[in-house]
């Protein structure tokens, strides 16, 4: 298949990417996100990823598949991103306290050989109990999910913070291993 590389310093993406038994190395996109759209579209999510991956291309040595992938947590059609300080964090988690909001997870892969494209959305959905401002506290303070979209990391919540989920869970906690082994078997390296 050739050599894979990974556009992400997610230690998250890592993990899930080496259930694919597939050799990969990391090389960090430099692309900066472009965080002034809140509206959720695939098409901004997927624009996203692509750019991540692209942007890795000059950083390359030699033939390879480059993976890039983003993740948004989506309430009421708009963009929940990462929060980066406590008030942020606190003000996320009270929105999604009680409710349903989905995650989506696109994965965009470059065959830096033949410029080829491939991408895949994955949704998920979460429903979150009713969290008292105690319980938003106790996670900001222990869990400092300062870097997860939403502000909170599903594989870290405690009891009685998440209600359900429907959907794959590797797509909310940062990308589908399916979905990125179905891409994966349609690039291939000469």
């Amino acid at each position: 298949m050739g050599k894979i590389i990974l556009a992400s310093s997610s230690p998250r993406r890592a993990d899930i990417l080496k259930k694919t038994n597939v050799e990969f190395k990391i090389i960090p996109s430099p692309y900066i996100e472009d965080h002034t759209t809140t509206v959720f579209s695939y098409e901004f999510i997927e624009n996203l990823a692509y750019n991540k991956a692209k942007a890795v291309i000059p950083i390359t040595d030699e033939p390879s598949i480059i993976v890039g992938a983003d993740t948004v947590v989506v309430l009421d059609n708009n963009i929940l991103g990462k929060p980066h300080n406590k008030e942020n964090a606190f003000k996320m988690l009270k929105k999604l306290s009680g409710k349903t909001h989905f995650v989506v997870t696109s994965i965009v892969t470059i065959n830096t050989e033949t410029n080829e494209v491939k991408k895949n959305s994955t949704t998920s959905y979460v429903t979150f109990e009713n969290l008292s401002d105690e319980q938003i506290n106790f996670y900001i303070e222990n869990y400092k999910p300062f870097d997860k979209a939403g502000s909170y990391g599903i594989q870290e919540m405690p009891e009685g913070y998440i209600k359900s989920y429907t959907g794959d869970l590797e797509n909310i906690i940062g990308m589908s291993s399916a979905s990125l082994k179905k891409l994966l078997e349609f690039q291939k390296l000469q």
